[in-house]
Order: C-alpha cells, then structure tokens, then sequence
C-alpha cells in the first residue's frame, strides 16, 4: 500500500510541473509509505510523478517507484495491491514479455503494454494508479471496481493534478479550498461525502470502477468498466441444488478469496472481534496453512466482565486457529489525546472510522504492515437490518407513491407534531413519503438526517444548492438502474455495497489504516469473490450471514453464533456524543449526529453548522 499523487499539464501554455507543489504532496503522505519515496519527472517537464511506499511485495529496490517500462515509454505510479499477478505474470512471459522484478507493479506496465486501458478488467485486487503513455501522450488513471482504494484529481482547465487523498492535493499549494455545497449536504445526510464529490469544489474522486483518460484536450469523462448492480444481475454461478451445495459453494468462495488475499512477502495479521466475519477469515487462514497468525481485538474497560467485552470470546477464537493474540484497550483519555491525529488523518469528513484507527494503531504496534479484515461481510450475506427493512418498506408503502402529494403533507405534519414534542424519531415524518420507493426506503434507513432536517443545521444558499447538485434520491436510484431483474436480496447488497461500504467503510478504512502504515485487506470485498457466490435469494435462505461460521475447519465456536452484533454500541459511541455535548441514549442515531457536528466544527473548511 502506498501514497501517490502527479500532475499533468496538458495545455502547451500551461506552466511546467511546479517540483515544490509536488514535494509537498508527497510529504502530506507520508504515513501512506514509511519505506521509501520516489520522484520522476518526463524530459520537458509536462508531466510529474511521485511515489511514498510501503513495501509489501518485492521488497528490494526492484519495487521502487514510480517505475518506467524497459524502454521508458511507460511510467506508473500505483497504490495497492494485485492478488493475481503470479498468473498475469505467467500469461505474459507466455507470449513474450520479460520482467526484471517480482513486483505487480511491473506487471501493470506489462499488461498495459499487451491491453491497453482494457487492463484493469483482469485484475484482481485493490488498486489506484497514475500511467503516464509518452507514446499516446496520455495519462491514465484507474481505480479499483470496488472503490477500496481512493483516487482524487483536480482540473484547472490548463493542469491536471491526482492523489491517494483530497488532503495531498490541498497540500500542493495549487488547488482551490472553495466548499462544495453538493459534499457538504451529502455529509449531513449520510455522515459521509458520496463519491464522486469532495467538500471541495475543485476536488473530485475517480469514480470506483471506472478509466479516467486526460490528453492534450484535457480529462475525458471517466469510463466505467464495473457496475456492482449488472454484475449481481449476470451472475453465471450455477444455482447450487441443495442447501449442502450453497454451504459448499459459499465456503469454496471464501476459501478462494482468502488464498489471494495472502499473496504478500510480509507477515499477513488479522483484525479479530467475536464476530463471524473475521473469525471466519481466521480459520480460513488456518486451514490455509498460515501458521503463528497474529489476530489483534479491541476491547474497552468499561466492558470488562460483560456481555459487550468482545475480548474472551475472541481469544476462544485466536486459540482455536492457533494465532497469537493481541488484545488492545483503549480508553477515553487516549481517544481524546488522539483525536486531533484522527481529525487530521481523515481525508473527508467521516461519522465512523474510530476503531478501525485504534485497531490499526494496535497492529504498528505490534509490528505488522498487512491485516485481514471482515469488513464487507455484512454486505454480501445480508448482515444488516436494512436487508429486511427496505423492502419491507417498499411493499408496504408503495401503494402511497401513487398519491400524490400525500406524503408531504403527512410529513409536513408530523414535523411539526415532533417539534410538538410527540416523541417520535425525527425520520418517521417521512416514511409516506419515501417509504415507498427503493431510492427513498433506503435514504430513510441509512441517513443521518432527512433532507427536511437540514433547514436547520446549513445556510440555505448552501442547501439548496447542494440538494439540486448532489439530488440524493436519484443518486441512489441509479445504483440499481442496471439491476432491475435482482431479487430484495440483491438489490439491497448493491445498495449497500455501493454506497455505505464505498463512501464510508472503505474510505474510512483507508485513512484509519494507512495512517499507522497499515495495509488492510478485504477478502470479501472482491468482485471474483461475489462472483463466486450462490444467488441472493440463496443466501437470504442459506443464511449465509450465520453459514459463514461453518466455513472453517474446525468451524466457529458455538458462543460465537449467538452473540448480538453490536456495532456503535461501544464507550466511542458514548465518548464521541458527550464530546460534542449531547446526552448519549445509547443509539447510533445519536452517537452519528452528535460526532456529525463534532467532525464539521472541528475546522472543516466551508459553511458551518447554523
């Protein structure tokens, strides 16, 4: 895992590559890659590269970067990792192609060279990268399908700059820091800045999935090769004719995925709680051949001796499989001490991203580069009550969205009636309103607060601006507008997985890890792995979220399966809350809106809260 950042300047009148500026994004990364830094600059100076490493595979100086093709045509700076480089390696040397190193990275120049932009589809694994085709006079940028690792870019009309992080690019001195009203209100709304918008206007992400070309005109609109929505749609995985054969099938998928996520030439850890997900992966590894795993847990003092303490049940796990344990407890005087590290390490404005800093500081500490996660589990086996909620919402309330109107008079009413004091969770003054579509149902079960909510927290300019930019129902509704044969099931995993797992879970997991120069890897976050899955109306009735705990050999303990999941339901929920001076109920609404106006009045450039 890396950082990377470069800048083309495409127009002839614009100004050569500023080294300062580029220096300066390198060193906002440099967390990303403690192990070395690169420099490369093309002869007349148009275009700039830079590379912080983390040395994961080929080790030696072979893997240094930014790296150039034998004949210098080609020149890369990529962050990630790809877990079937030993056989795009292969096919190449088949048909000719030599290599100097062990590195995927040569291998992307290689396959490049053999496929052109074409490339990306048969890589499996997480990647963002810069490839500047002197040939073509040409900069490519990629990302991976899933969005797991981040790609930012700005244009000027004259220059194109890119970086791992939206900080890097501010940092280089050159680009804009004017607010974007379209990030601002999706924050407030989702307690996460939906892709492809920043808070900064001039700032935007490479969208998950998708080819962005720049030449001598400028940036071409990026060209999307994965849709998570078709590809559930036109899944060719045979239907398993048993509910033996789905277990089979689910347990041969995650078999699979984990064997490449182990592909490293460092020590792979785990990040272990006394959930399914990650235990799952530990036994897996096990069965694998991983010997000596080090498994890392969270655990609190406040939890000590009850039910919420994750700690025993996760050592019964660690000792199961073998690994060595790590338990970490934080407190809240070191969440407080850290705090203003973590508001600096986070890229975009975030409602989450706690634990996954602390676990990542616990792994540093332990020596570790590379850790497994379960994160995404949730997504595919239907973890979340949103799998039973929204389409229960749809059936039920559809009929209303075939009245006009009467939605937003309920809801006009009902808001007043709460601020009546009638009791009710602000969200339920929608539910006739939105409850009815899918775009709205799932707008209600995963927001922060409802866009009616907003009048009172942003200036209205910004409002209003950002609700006709952002248009939060149609974004979300056009997740699943090449999915309309998916069953419930589907629909919801592509929702969540499109959205909530991209713009939260992943992003946060990319600048939580990295700022401990920690690479975390997500073997259930991989489009071969959903591929290889039984269909979700299988795993709705396989329950697959509970038949991932027979995965491994020997299978997860018994304690394990019953235990409720917990989520915000931690002393960061409690801390965060009182933090931002509201009186804690437990919930992950408050816990969410309080750390919401925490993370935006901690220094957020743009419209404050009213």
């Amino acid at each position: 895992m890396c950082g990377i950042a470069g800048i083309y300047a495409y127009l002839d009148v614009a100004p050569k590559v500023d080294r300062a500026e580029l220096a300066r994004m390198n060193a906002r990364m440099a967390p990303r890659g403690p192990d070395g830094s690169g420099d490369w600059y093309s002869t007349d100076e148009r275009v700039g590269f830079t590379h912080r490493r983390l040395a994961i595979i080929e080790l030696s100086d072979l893997g240094a970067q930014p790296m150039h093709s034998e004949d210098g045509s080609l020149t890369i700076t990529f962050n990630g990792e790809i877990y079937n480089y030993p056989e795009l390696r292969a096919e190449l040397v088949a048909k000719g192609y030599r290599f100097r190193s062990h590195s995927d990275t040569e291998v992307l120049l290689q396959l490049y060279r053999d496929r052109g932009p074409a490339m990306v589809e048969a890589l499996r694994g997480m990647f963002a990268f810069g490839l500047w085709d002197a040939r073509q006079r040409r900069l490519v940028l990629a990302r991976d399908p899933l969005g797991i690792r981040p790609l930012y870019y700005a244009d000027d009309g004259w220059t194109v700059r890119f970086a791992s992080t939206a900080k890097a690019l501010l940092a280089g001195g050159a680009v804009s820091r004017d607010p974007d009203p379209a990030g601002i209100v999706g924050f407030h709304l989702f307690g996460c800045v939906p892709e492809p918008f920043t808070v900064w206007q001039d700032i935007r992400a490479v969208p998950a999935g998708c080819v962005l070309t720049v030449d001598a005109s400028g940036p071409h609109a990026p060209r999307p090769y994965y849709d998570v929505a078709s590809a559930l749609a036109q899944r060719t995985v045979e239907a398993p004719r048993s509910p033996a054969d789905a277990r089979e099938q689910l347990s041969a998928a995650v078999h699979d995925s984990v064997r490449h996520h182990l592909v490293a030439d460092v020590p792979v850890a785990v990040f272990l709680s006394a959930g399914l997900d990650s235990g799952a992966l530990l036994g897996t590894m096990a069965e694998l051949g991983a010997r000596d795993t080090l498994a890392v847990t969270l655990a609190f003092e406040e939890f000590r001796g009850k039910p919420l303490d994750e700690a025993p049940l996760a050592a019964e796990i660690a000792a199961r499989y073998g690994a060595r344990h790590v338990v970490r407890t934080v407190d809240r005087t070191e969440f407080e001490r850290d705090l203003p590290a973590i508001l600096d390490a986070m890229d975009l404005p975030s409602t989450d991203g706690i634990n996954t800093w602390f676990v990542a500081k616990a792994a540093r500490e332990a020596g570790i580069k590379v850790a497994l996660s379960g994160l995404g589990a949730d997504e595919c086996f239907g973890g979340y009550e949103s799998f039973v909620d929204v389409p229960r919402s749809v059936h039920l309330l559809r009929p209303f969205d075939f009245l006009p109107g009467v939605g937003a008079l309920a809801r006009r009413l009902l808001s007043n009636g709460i601020g009546a004091g009638l009791g009710l969770h602000p969200k339920a003054a929608g539910v006739l309103e939105y409850g009815g579509g899918w775009a709205g149902a799932y707008l209600l079960r995963r927001s922060v607060y409802m866009p009616w909510e907003l009048r009172d927290l942003l200036e209205p300019a910004v409002l209003e601006e950002g609700l006709r930019r952002l248009a939060p129902l149609s974004r979300i509704a056009d997740v699943l507008k090449d999915g309309r044969t998916l069953g419930d099931f589907d629909r919801v995993a592509a929702l969540e997985t499109s959205l909530y797992m991209r713009n939260q879970l992943l992003r946060d997991a990319d600048w939580a890890g990295l700022a401990h120069s920690i690479e975390i890897r997500v073997p259930y976050v991989d489009p071969f792995f959903l591929a290889a899955l039984p269909p979700g109306k299988t795993l709705a009735t396989l329950n697959a979220k509970a038949a991932v705990a027979d995965v491994p050999r020997p299978p997860l303990p018994a304690a394990s399966r019953g235990r409720r999941k917990t989520g915000f339901v931690t002393p960061v929920g409690r801390w965060l809350s009182e933090a931002a001076g509201v009186v804690d109920d437990g919930s992950f609404s408050t816990a969410s809106r309080a750390w919401l106006r925490r993370v935006w009045t901690a220094g957020w450039t743009g419209p404050t809260l009213a």
